[in-house]
């Protein structure tokens, strides 16, 4: 055998084989990303237990409240993390400075919505501009509505509006109390559903000079009257506006229609549109004067847009703009009272607490007016204990990133879906003691200075940013208004002195799982509740 001859063939071999193994080792470093080019950005880290084509959703299907479980994740995956909702990215942030981040520096890059289902059919094709997308339609309506409606000035003017419908509400439950009283003189009721007829009567009236009433018993609120038929579809455009459909993970199914759910949103927006259709044909006729002299946004809206250039049909921008304030408001709105009054029942000090004080500053030979209010600020401070615990909307409507931006020192690209964990950003115990228990004095003492409108990023219950909640200063309003009546007009108590079930349910609004059943007994005299 030639020697020479073997030991170059072997040289060779060995070179390709080598050559051979480095290609497929730089093949794989590049494919993992453990290779990266150069000046290419760190993505942020994406949470285990991916599947295919599904992703996460496993995760996030159970009973448990979507802000929930993603809080969990916070412990193994840090503050900021990806998760994939089928073909969709969604970044989830959950801590004050990230907040800051994304809604100072990142602003404008994270001020899109992103479609879904349920806003391109219940929106007027995304027309209501809460839900709409970030474009010059979006800062036109949003500047009329806060201007007509959510201004200072507005507010005064409409706050004789919320002082009349809580009348009504008082003398209302004070009518059900003489209908049922027995011996102990002290009536049992469910009040989530009272609140929930009070707000959306509250803010009916401020857009439309329209009431739904109050039915005194359950099985009537649910009879086929025009008025219960417009609550309870309300409350299923609130439903459906909150539950996840699957079309929205994988667009490719959209056309199957999976559980019927773009069937009954159609169904939905409908009916809405026929009341919606009903209040502006009572409104034209007489939209400089009013209805019955009365001016409310709806006819302010129809002056503004005679010679608008939205670039959309004026009646479908009034219409949505109407309803959308409505369904953006009357739930929850309806949803922190009921946590308010849960968290006072279950702690009887700061009950009792609350309610001197609202006898101190109004007596018990009037009702408490709204002039009230600036001594309250004990109740003040439970109103805000309430929305740190339970923020009207735990996990923000999603936002959607319209240009690449950095967040976190990671690169996160356009098309990126924003989640901020609001429950979790309220619960952060770099920031406050005893996180998960109900402390209102903590809002006068070491919290006393904490913007409630977005400015402090530790506490952001409506939200920051150009696409935070509007309504939040005539949310307040209504808010503290409404549980200084209740606590001055009755003594409430739970049935036997149980404490009230605290479950959170699924939902966009962060609904109480359970009814909320007390009774209650009157403690002013009998005229003031006429």
């Amino acid at each position: 055998m030639d020697i020479p001859l073997l030991l170059s063939t072997i040289s060779v071999l060995s070179l390709t084989t080598l050559s051979g193994l480095l290609v497929f080792l730089i093949i794989c470093l590049i494919s993992t990303g453990v290779l990266l080019k150069p000046g290419k950005k760190r993505a942020a880290p994406e949470a285990g237990s991916s599947l295919p084509i599904i992703g996460h959703l496993h995760l996030l299907g159970g009973l448990k409240p979507t802000h929930i479980v993603l809080g969990d994740m916070v412990s193994k995956y840090g503050p900021i993390f990806t998760i994939k909702i089928g073909v969709r990215r969604a970044l989830v942030i959950s801590n004050w400075e990230l907040v800051k981040e994304c809604f100072t520096t990142n602003d404008i890059a994270f001020a899109n919505r992103p479609r879904t289902l349920s806003m391109d059919l219940l929106s007027y094709e995304r027309s209501m501009f809460v839900l709409g997308p970030y474009d010059a339609y979006w800062r036109q309506v949003r500047k009329i509505a806060m201007l007509e409606l959510l201004s200072k000035h507005r507010l005064e003017m409409f706050k004789g509006t919320q002082e009349s419908e809580l009348r009504i509400l008082m003398r209302e439950l004070y009518k059900l109390w003489e209908q049922k009283r027995n011996g102990s003189n002290k009536v049992f009721v469910e009040l989530k559903r009272w609140f929930a007829s009070m707000t959306i009567n509250v803010i009916l009236k401020t857009l439309v000079r329209k009431s739904i009433g109050y039915e005194t018993s359950e099985e009537a609120e649910h009879k086929q009257g025009s008025h219960q038929k417009l609550k309870l579809t309300m409350m299923e455009f609130v439903e459906m506006l909150g539950k996840f459909v699957m079309s929205d993970a994988l667009p490719y199914l959209r056309w199957f229609d999976i559980g019927s759910h773009g069937k009954k949103m159609k169904r939905i927006a409908q009916e809405l549109d026929i009341f919606a259709n009903e209040w502006l044909k009572e409104h034209k006729p007489s939209a400089a004067t009013g209805v019955n002299g009365e001016v409310d946004f709806m006819g302010l809206m129809l002056n503004r847009l005679q010679d608008s250039r939205l670039g959309r049909n004026p009646d479908t921008v009034i219409k949505a703009t109407c309803l959308g304030l409505v369904l953006a408001g009357s739930d929850t709105t309806s949803a922190a009272l009921t946590w308010a009054l849960s968290l006072l029942l279950n702690h009887p000090s700061a009950l009792k607490k609350a309610r001197e004080e609202v006898d101190m500053y109004s007596g018990r030979e009037r009702q408490v007016e709204e002039g009230d209010l600036k001594n309250m600020v004990y109740l003040q401070a439970v109103i805000k204990e309430t929305l740190r615990l339970y923020p009207p909307g735990p996990l923000s409507i999603p936002h959607e990133s319209v240009e690449d931006c950095t967040l976190g020192g990671y690169h996160i690209p356009a098309g990126t879906r924003l989640m901020v964990n609001i429950w979790k950003v309220h619960r952060d115990p770099r920031v406050w003691s005893n996180p998960h228990d109900f402390e209102p004095e903590r809002f006068l003492t070491t919290h006393k200075h904490v913007d409630v409108r977005g400015q402090s990023f530790e506490y952001i219950p409506f939200g920051s940013g150009r696409r935070m909640c509007p309504g939040s200063s005539f949310a307040l309003q209504v808010l503290q208004l409404a549980l200084a009546k209740l606590l001055q007009s009755f003594d409430i108590a739970t049935p036997s002195g149980e404490p009230v079930d605290m479950t959170e349910n699924i939902g966009l609004t962060n609904p109480k799982a359970t009814p909320l059943h007390v009774l209650i007994e009157p403690r002013l005299p009998y005229h003031l509740y006429g």
